[in-house]
């Protein structure tokens, strides 16, 4: 569970391309996504879940894997009971806009038949008004949920509006603030990550991600991993800030002194858990 917390990059990978899936692994990101939603057309459900269901069992072990399920209640039900449950390191919920989507998952994972595990960490997705409105009732619902995304192409969607970081930066906060309240995860970026051939805009959107609270990103195509695994890590500077605030933290301690300055700032304890988590998020 903590592989999939700490992930920086989920990739996408449709149920129903098999070539991607073969080549996934050797992509670079932290998580694959097995995706039975919005990839998937509505008459190629069926033979989806059979295909994901060989894909999960192939990539199990290679690296951690969440499975994109349906959210609407009949497809929810036949996506959960059609998989290897014990192969896979969590659900990926879309489309949520009440605690009782999470609930009614979580229950079906409750469940298991025989050789399947007894319960799945639940990543929550948030992409509407009213699921933005509901986060922190969604984010609490269930002990399984793990983290939260933020969907920002739907959400522009809803809102009719473009989805660029000044129509999306109030909902994306209000859900990163969520996420971190309650302690999850928190995945996505305050804009398309529809941006697959413009990496330095791509990169700048990344570093705006995390810098107002998102951990890491889905991705949609290979080429955006490398500057998402970039972006949300800590950059050389702040690596060097970290440690001369650390240093000069355990220096003041050694002398028993309280007050701590260094380069011209007052230190005080939330700065120096700051600097404890870049050098050991």
């Amino acid at each position: 569970m903590r592989m999939i917390k700490d992930a920086r990059t989920l990739l996408f990978v449709p149920a129903i391309s098999p070539h991607l899936i073969e080549k996934a692994t050797g992509r670079g990101a932290d998580v694959l996504i097995v995706d039975l939603e919005d990839s998937v057309p509505i008459e190629r459900k069926v033979e989806a879940r059979q295909m994901a269901s060989q894909a999960i069992s192939r990539l199990a072990g290679q690296t951690p894997v969440l499975l994109r399920v349906n959210s609407s209640a009949d497809l929810l039900r036949a996506d959960i009971e059609a998989m290897p449950l014990a192969q896979i390191d969590g659900v990926l919920l879309p489309k949520v806009e009440s605690a009782a989507q999470v609930v009614a998952l979580a229950e079906l994972l409750a469940h298991p038949r025989e050789g399947q595990v007894a319960s799945l960490p639940i990543a929550a997705l948030i992409e509407t008004p009213l699921g933005v409105m509901r986060v922190e009732s969604i984010a609490s619902a269930h002990p399984s949920v793990s983290a939260l995304g933020f969907g920002a192409e739907d959400y522009a969607s809803e809102m009719r509006v473009e989805p660029r970081p000044e129509s999306l930066l109030w909902a994306a906060q209000t859900v990163t603030n969520c996420a971190r309240a309650f302690g999850l995860a928190c995945w996505g970026l305050p804009g398309s990550v529809a941006e697959i051939n413009d990496m330095d805009a791509f990169a700048d959107l990344v570093r705006l991600g995390r810098s107002i609270g998102f951990s890491g990103t889905v991705c949609i195509h290979p080429r955006q991993i490398a500057p998402a695994n970039s972006g949300f890590g800590p950059t050389t500077q702040e690596l060097e800030w970290a440690r001369k605030v650390l240093a000069a933290a355990a220096e003041a301690q050694a002398k028993g002194v309280g007050a701590i300055s260094l380069d011209g700032r007052m230190i005080d304890r939330p700065i120096v858990e700051r600097a404890k988590r870049l050098i050991r998020p």
